[in-house]
């Protein structure tokens, strides 16, 4: 049985692995995707739902439980699948650890798809409004929120990595894409900081315009930014940091920069940089930040003037915080730190005694006429700060501005470019101490849950009303009457405040809490310490006020509302600012603003007016909406905090969200997406169905017996009302699979083999039909070579005795090769094999070369193999050939047998034999019979051979010597005895005569003898008789006769006579 194998792969996308042939086969899917394994839609993700949750939050049964909710959120969270939607909203969990889901392979799995057949993912997001912008041809935007540390910004950047990846590109767009990557570690640098939430947390709003041309290639861009935490500059809290530039700068800075600005490479310096304590951070290299920021700079367009005069700013900002100020409590202000004036005046290009002056004066114009009015301290340090958040602010805009330059779109023959829009946004916000920073923010995303909840109910109705299904009003909280609080004119809360700041007179944070009171103190969502009952009273400050948002209750602290709202720089320092040398703070800083005596607006009315425009923005486009949630305040990876979680999800307005999605119809997909996955439940449509799909998916929820309350047919959409529905129909889904695989296995193996057999025996055909044809070609051949062969052979037979002719020389070289053919088979083995094969008459010559060479060869490797002791054996026996052949009648019987080194061992010799040769080296030694001279009477003596003698032995004695040099010659007679004479000269006294000996081994003793005295050409055989000398001038005989038995004995005659078997007749 087929076994359905699914994989989870990072990204929470379920696939099947592809086969082992790499194919790819699943009925029940709707869209392959290559090599990698089969991309399963979400419904087949439904199987694995009691491990990983549900891919969309829609489909949770308990759907109005936040408990429910947040379950799902830790399922998926545990298996590191961080995205999850809520209808068409992606929410993110920070994951706080690298996962491998991010990757060209990746995006291009995303690209182009379906937003519902992948699994959730930012890329789906972004290609779903890359395709909604080029197909529909209408403005997109992304809207990215959720608090401090949720992934807001690295959502925007994975969204800008996307389309630099995917989308078309040229010389020209490709430096678009350059700048809008890179204007990310630029705008991160200057306003993003370290904070107790977030290392990396942007302390501002950002919305970015990604413009595409008809090709659908970026082309340009356009950034807006949102109420910049100005003051972050002057103060942070403990724990927290300054933006990231000013630690950029003076960890990563060359030495001649730093020398330039004044700065020193320790953070612990500045006054603005110490009020966090927390100058180092594990998470941040500031000085691998720093080059990648000097980078930024310059692909984004900045020249090097342009670069000096932005660090310039930065320095001096650092400088203006250690200013140090010196007088009493209530008296006039002066500056106790003259060096940093000096580095002031250089770095902002302005006089320093004018700047010196400003900073501890106040120019006030009354009726026409300036007043000079001097600082105490607390102002002094206030006028000093004030200006840092200003200047630190205003260069911040001019670098958006800046930066908005270079990706300006600059073809005017395309005038309308596509836009998809990204908002990274912050979200809602409750601390223990909430402020006027907290106040607007609040503010700003009430407006985008107005928006949010409206667009979601819009494009809900505008389904329905497409697909002709009735819509049921939904009900929800509408949080215009919390807007209107806020933004009314002449009754919200910033009109109350601007009055408060612009009105004459003692105005405080106390009296704008009053008139508060006064004001709206009557409205449902508003309450303060002095209008709330006794419970609430517990918990809140006298100094509190609390508004009852979307999300829920928080209370603001009013101090510091006035000031910050306020947000005004002396008028002499904004003049000493207009006079600066540095043509960036030139432009920060406009000499009409000195001439304007407007008061200019409150930062609250910039921050409504702004948000106004963003919402006529965002209305103008198609939105979509990515919801980021942070799991722990630890970052730490794999920690789930459920209060924290519950925290967020609430003030994200998810669960409100996801009841307006479930409102009316949790499930809906086209018709023949629902019925190509289906159709296997039910026989009618089963494997086909030829009608209109309307009627099909018609025909399958009734046998699926779907009631009537649980779904209804649109005009190409089936919506079905009730998660457990869907649940159900996936697991009789399910539960088909495993039959349906046995069918589809069996009817596969089937083709296969069939097909496999057809292939088979059409090829073994045509092998067959090959090879016999050749075959027959080679019959063919075979026979002609055979006639011509018999043709040439016989006509050279005829023609073989006459000169070599074209008729005869294929004879004559047959003949010659069946010789050598045959003398190859035929050739001796061994130097003694004497045949050869008779040759033609026309390689007589070369058969005799022939055999000649082979002889040699043979005798050459014969030669080679033999050691020294068998080569000494064979010089012996060519002696005894030289001397004995054709010449005694018992040589014949000696060759087969080895000559020995001696016949005698060293036992078998007297020592004092040994010891009387002294030096001389014994060859060889033999046990002999010596016949006397006188009466031939035979005694046993040894004869033994040294170097230079041979010595006649008689036990112990020395019995004769006979010197080589003095012996005259050997007699032997041709028979096949083995009697012998030394033939020794007469006139050496010493010797007595010549000496007859007899030895058994005749052929290898004369042998032996001839090589040591060096008589080979000595020794003569003698036929019939033997003279030799007794001594003293007589002579002896020894007469030679045949007979049948070897017999030695004197004869009557004086003689001796030695009668010897013939053994060879020669």
């Amino acid at each position: 049985m087929m076994e359905l194998r699914i994989q989870l792969i990072p990204t929470g996308e379920i696939i099947m692995p592809p086969g082992k042939n790499g194919e790819n086969y699943c009925h029940s899917c709707t869209k392959a995707v290559g090599s990698d394994g089969v991309r399963i839609t979400m419904e087949s993700a439904l199987t694995a739902r009691d491990r990983v949750g549900v891919q969309d939050f829609v489909l949770l049964e308990n759907f109005t439980s936040e408990a429910a909710f947040i379950e799902n959120l830790r399922k998926r969270f545990k298996e590191n699948l961080i995205y999850t939607y809520i209808g068409s909203v992606l929410v993110s969990v920070n994951p706080y650890k690298d996962l491998e889901i991010y990757t060209k392979n990746h995006m291009e799995r995303y690209r182009g798809v379906n937003f519902y057949e992948v699994s959730p993912h930012i890329y789906a997001v972004a290609d779903n409004s890359y395709r909604s912008m080029r197909t529909e041809r209408r403005d997109q935007c992304i809207l990215i929120s959720g608090e401090s540390g949720a992934g807001k910004t690295e959502a925007s950047k994975k969204i800008l990595q996307y389309y630099a990846i995917t989308c078309p590109a040229s010389d020209q767009v490709q430096t678009v894409k350059d700048r809008l990557l890179q204007s990310n570690p630029v705008l991160e640098a200057f306003g993003n900081a370290k904070t107790l939430r977030n290392d990396n947390s942007s302390r501002f709003g950002k919305y970015m315009d990604i413009q595409f041309d008809f090709k659908g290639a970026p082309v340009g861009g356009h950034i807006l930014n949102y109420l910049l935490e100005k003051s972050r500059v002057v103060h942070q809290n403990h724990g927290e940091r300054n933006f990231h530039i000013f630690y950029q700068l003076i960890e990563g800075g060359e030495e001649d920069l730093l020398r330039r600005l004044g700065l020193e490479k320790n953070p612990q310096q500045y006054q603005y940089l110490v009020k966090g304590n927390c100058p180092k951070v594990s998470s941040i290299n500031d000085r691998s930040d720093w080059k990648v920021v000097r980078k930024a700079l310059t692909v984004i367009g900045f020249n090097d003037d342009e670069v000096e005069e932005l660090l310039n700013i930065i320095a001096s900002v650092l400088h203006l915080g250690n200013i140090q100020f010196g007088g009493e409590d209530s008296g006039i202000a002066y500056i106790t730190t003259d060096t940093q004036i000096k580095y002031l005046s250089r770095l902002l290009g302005v006089d320093g005694l004018v700047l010196k002056e400003a900073l501890t004066h106040k120019k006030i114009i009354a009726k026409g006429e300036e007043l000079i009015s001097p600082l105490n301290l607390e102002q002094a340090a206030s006028a000093r700060d004030a200006l840092s958040k200003a200047v630190y602010g205003r260069t911040f805009t001019w670098l958006v501005n800046k930066i908005n330059d270079s990706l300006a779109f600059k073809d005017e023959s395309y005038k309308n470019p596509s836009v998809i829009g990204l908002l990274d946004i912050y979200g809602f916000e409750v601390f223990q101490h909430n402020s006027f920073e907290q106040f607007c923010i609040n503010y700003c995303n009430e407006k985008l849950q107005q928006l949010f909840i409206e667009l979601t109910l819009k494009s809900e109705q505008d389904e329905y009303e497409a697909e002709g299904i009735t819509w049921e009003p939904v009900q929800y909280f509408n949080n215009k009457i919390i807007c209107d609080l806020v933004e009314e004119k002449f009754k919200g809360i910033i009109s109350i405040l601007d009055e408060e700041c612009l009105r004459p007179g003692d105005a405080s944070d106390i009296t704008f809490l009053e008139k508060l009171e006064d004001t709206v103190g009557g409205h449902a969502h508003l309450t303060t310490h002095k209008l709330a009952d006794g419970k609430t009273r517990k918990v809140m400050g006298r100094e509190e006020f609390r508004l009852l948002h979307y999300a829920g209750e928080v209370n603001y602290n009013v101090n510091g509302f006035l000031d910050k709202n306020n947000d005004l720089l002396f008028r002499n320092l904004k003049e000493v600012m207009c006079m600066s040398e540095n043509t960036i703070l030139t432009q920060c800083f406009d000499r009409v603003e000195l001439k304007d005596n407007k008061r200019p607006e409150t930062a609250a009315t910039q921050f409504k007016n702004s948000l106004a425009k963003l919402m006529e923005i965002l209305m103008s486009k198609e939105p979509s909406y990515v919801r980021c949630i942070k799991p722990n305040d630890a970052k730490q990876a794999g920690r789930f905090d459920e209060v924290l979680i519950r925290h967020q999800v609430k003030y994200l307005g998810l669960m409100e969200n996801l009841r307006v999605r479930r409102a009316g119809f949790a499930y809906r997909r086209r018709y023949e997406i629902f019925l190509q996955r289906y159709k296997s439940l039910c026989p009618e449509t089963w494997p086909t169905w030829e009608g209109k799909q309307v009627d099909g998916v018609s025909t399958l929820v009734k046998h699926l017996g779907y009631k009537p309350e649980e779904y209804k047919l649109g005009r190409s959409k089936i919506f079905i009302r009730f998660p457990k529905t869907l649940f159900a129909t996936e697991d009789a889904l399910e539960t088909r699979k495993h039959s349906l695989a046995t069918k589809l296995q069996s009817g596969w193996k089937g083709y296969t083999q069939k097909t496999k057999y057809r292939k088979l025996r059409s090829s073994a055909v045509m092998i067959q039909s090959w090879w016999k044809g050749i075959l027959a070609r080679r019959r063919a051949q075979r026979k002609r070579q055979a006639v011509d062969s018999i043709r040439r052979f016989i006509k050279g037979f005829i023609y073989r005795h006459k000169e070599r002719c074209p008729e005869n020389e294929y004879f004559l070289d047959y003949v010659r090769y069946s010789f050598l053919i045959k003398l190859r088979k035929n050739l001796p083995k061994t130097v003694l094999d004497k045949s050869w094969p008779t040759p033609p008459a026309a390689l007589v010559e070369a058969s005799e070369l022939l055999r000649k060479m082979n002889m040699q060869n043979m005798v050459w490797r014969y030669c080679k193999k033999i050691n020294p002791e068998w080569k000494h054996q064979l010089e012996q026996k060519m002696v005894a050939s030289e001397i004995f052949k054709d010449k005694k009648d018992n040589y014949p019987q000696s060759v087969p047998k080895l000559f020995v080194g001696t016949r005698l061992n060293g036992e078998e010799i007297n020592p004092k034999v040994l010891q009387s040769l002294g030096n001389e080296k014994m060859k060889y030694a033999v046990p002999v019979t010596k016949y006397d001279r006188k009466g031939y009477k035979a005694r046993n003596r040894q004869l033994l051979l040294t170097s230079n003698s041979a010595f006649i032995v008689e036990e112990g004695k020395l019995k004769q010597r006979i010197d080589y040099a003095s012996l005259k010659g050997i007699s032997v007679s041709s028979l096949s005895d083995g009697v012998f004479v030394l033939h020794v000269p007469t006139e050496d006294n010493k010797q007595k005569g010549d000496v007859v000996l007899q030895s058994d081994h005749i052929i290898e003793t004369l042998t032996k003898v001839a090589i040591c005295a060096d008589k080979i050409h000595s020794i003569n055989i003698n036929q019939g008789s033997i003279t030799f000398t007794v001594g003293h001038g007589k002579e002896g005989t020894i007469d030679f006769t045949s007979g049948s038995e070897l017999l030695v004995a004197k004869a009557k005659n004086g003689h001796l006579s030695v009668t010897a078997p013939r053994l060879n007749s020669r």
